[in-house]
């Protein structure tokens, strides 16, 4: 009696715990950055802080990327294939670093990446976050007597920043131009006559942060984009600035003047500084591309779907509808054909899915369309456990053996069955999830946490009952 009593404990323990782990996370867990908020759309707000939602369920973008390999030094199959891995680890980083959470990152074929982005609503920063090519370059101010007639007349063609930083100019503008300089559009003007050659690109860089502007060796009042660079690139930047006091240097990102601040002294210990009027999203984004690193060539989107948060809606209202019908049709059977045993297995079924959601919230699993199909066979299958165990209780109350003996004899016989069954699909679960990616690993996570915790619940937990009743009614009859 008193070991049945600490099983009893155990359970109910168990079942407080998952409750902990079911509590929405407003209560337990930090609430979402405010520029995470931005790019996440939460039509289920209580949902979507229990469980993280796939791309089918709470909607978000779907993007396919190819790498211009034209731009990489090589055509050969293993320089291609070296690049589509860094920039799959580059994108990976990035998301990673801005705080968007379970991603799906995979190559495609020879060249192509998809990204699905679950959640997010802001496809212009996205896009921008992911496809930015990073690379960082200084270059010296070009002080011209030309430069006043060269940005008139650049705005006199309408040429666009895009084209500027493509090096895309008219031929009457490109005349212009002095010897060995480029134009290049600016976040703070609209364009700068900019050397054609860097001083120094940012390959030294090692960190780089958002510090608030207006306090210590900042003088402006915005956020700015704070650099610090290896021992060799800190002396190459030593060397620049040295060499260029009182003239303006120019922070080049991806062929755009980010910031064109006046050297005003040697800079010795390689720490920089971008500011430009940032708001404070752009300096984190800033940061983000910076710090995750530059992709080997750039990135094309070639395909973009947005999947609606009101499609997932209707789809978590579907798998719902089908998943409480047929559990019903589980009860309605189970209740009349194996009576008092049926209910216990209904118990034990309502307790499986219980504990599977609080299992899926404890490993930050993600749920898809085809995890819920999973849950819903993990739900089979625990019937199909308790199932067994009944028809072998049954096997032995038809030889007159006493309800505790066909209880014990019943688990005992029913065991290897239940085992093996459940064994071999946990299997076929692991390649699924190792090898998977996206809604197929979701199937394999769901899946195999519903079949361990299925087990558990048909072996120990109505065992456990059926001790507590016996232990109070030794001579009583079992309704199987």
């Amino acid at each position: 009696m008193q070991k049945t009593s600490w099983k009893l404990l155990f359970i109910l323990a168990v079942l407080l715990l998952s409750g902990w782990l079911l509590k929405p996370s407003y209560v337990f867990y930090s609430k979402p950055r405010a520029d995470q908020e931005k790019l996440r759309d939460r039509r289920n707000p209580i949902l979507h802080e229990i469980l993280n939602l796939g791309l089918d369920l709470q909607g978000g973008i779907h993007l396919l990327l190819e790498l211009k390999t034209d731009k990489l030094p090589d055509d050969r199959p293993e320089t291609i294939r070296d690049a589509v891995d860094r920039a799959i680890e580059v994108v990976r980083n990035r998301i990673d670093q801005y705080g968007l959470s379970e991603p799906l990152i995979v190559r495609q074929g020879e060249k192509w990446i998809v990204v699905q982005l679950p959640g997010v609503k802001d496809r212009d920063q996205a896009r921008d976050l992911i496809g930015r090519t990073a690379l960082l370059e200084f270059r010296m101010v070009v002080d011209d007597p030309q430069t006043g007639a060269i940005m008139s007349k650049a705005r006199d063609l309408v040429v666009t920043p895009q084209d500027a930083a493509s090096g895309k100019l008219p031929d009457d503008l490109k005349k212009m131009l002095p010897p060995g300089t480029a134009l290049l559009p600016g976040r703070e003007e609209s364009f700068l006559l900019v050397k054609d050659k860097a001083e120094m690109t940012g390959s030294a860089l090692t960190s780089a942060r958002v510090d608030a502007g207006g306090s210590g060796r900042y003088s402006i009042g915005g956020p700015v984009v704070a650099l610090e660079f290896s021992p060799e690139g800190a002396k190459q930047f030593a060397d620049v600035t040295g060499a260029n006091v009182n003239r303006r240097m120019a922070i080049v990102l991806d062929g755009m003047v980010q910031s064109a601040p006046v050297i005003r002294t040697r800079i010795p210990d390689g720490h920089a500084i971008i500011e430009g009027n940032f708001s404070p999203e752009d300096a984190r984004m800033l940061k983000t591309v910076l710090q995750a690193g530059a992709l080997p060539a750039p990135l094309e989107i070639v395909e973009e779907r947005t999947v609606g948060a009101t499609l997932g809606d209707d789809s978590i209202k579907s798998g719902l509808i089908a998943c409480g019908v047929g559990v019903a049709f589980i009860f309605l059977f189970m209740g009349v054909y194996y009576k008092w045993a049926g209910m216990l297995a209904n118990l034990a079924l309502i307790m499986n899915l219980f504990l599977l959601l609080a299992a899926m919230a404890a490993v930050h699993a993600t749920l898809t369309m085809p995890g819920i199909a999973g849950v819903i066979l993990t739900l089979g299958m625990a019937v199909d456990a308790n199932v067994l165990i009944i028809e072998r209780m049954r096997e032995e109350a038809r030889l007159g053996k006493p309800p505790r003996l066909v209880v014990d004899q019943g688990y005992d016989r029913a065991w290897s069955a239940i085992l093996d069954g459940n064994l071999t699909t946990v299997i076929s679960s692991l390649f699924l999830f190792q090898f998977g990616s996206g809604p197929v690993k979701g199937f394999g996570v769901s899946l195999i946490l519903g079949l361990m915790i299925s087990m558990g619940t048909a072996i120990y937990v109505t065992h456990t009952v059926y001790e507590f009743w016996l232990s109070h009614r030794p001579f009583g009859k079992l309704s199987i």
